[in-house]
């Protein structure tokens, strides 16, 4: 079997599939769990902690160029020109987004398995024993006394 043919044939696996459709969703799911957070929830934490927007939070480690024209406020401005910036507000905001989002997935993953373990309850059910293995039980028992 050639290269080509094994590579064709480890792509056309349903789980490799399924990966690739899990990380497309998991990219789309992402983009909303960040607005959720960055539109929703950071601005009503801020405004609760003295209006402030996390992710604005950050401190300056290095210089700033001398061609510098945007706002030195503004870590936006400040990043894209390449100045060293310990940026905790930026972290802060990704680690909500992250605790958001394994939240989600806890529930999502708590669902499913409520609804999975309903039907391998009912399966478990023991069937009716056979009627040649009573028999042979009732032998045993017979022998023993």
């Amino acid at each position: 079997m050639g290269l080509i043919s094994e590579f064709k044939t480890f792509i056309n696996r349903g789980n490799v599939m399924d990966l690739a459709v899990g990380v497309i969703i998991g990219g789309a799911f992402a983009t909303i769990t960040k607005s959720l957070t960055d539109d929703l929830i950071m601005p009503v934490v801020g405004y609760i902690f003295g209006g402030a927007d996390f992710s604005g939070y950050f401190i300056r480690l290095g210089d700033v160029p001398a061609d510098f024209k945007g706002n030195l406020a503004s870590y936006a401005d400040l990043k894209a020109a390449g100045v060293a910036m310990f940026g905790w507000g930026a972290f802060l905001t990704t680690m909500v987004n992250f605790l958001i989002l394994a939240f989600i997935i806890f529930l999502l993953m708590r669902a499913v398995n409520k609804l999975t373990a309903a039907p391998a309850a009912e399966a478990a059910a023991p069937a009716p024993t056979p009627e040649d293995v009573m028999l042979l039980r009732e032998i045993r028992d017979s022998l023993k006394k």
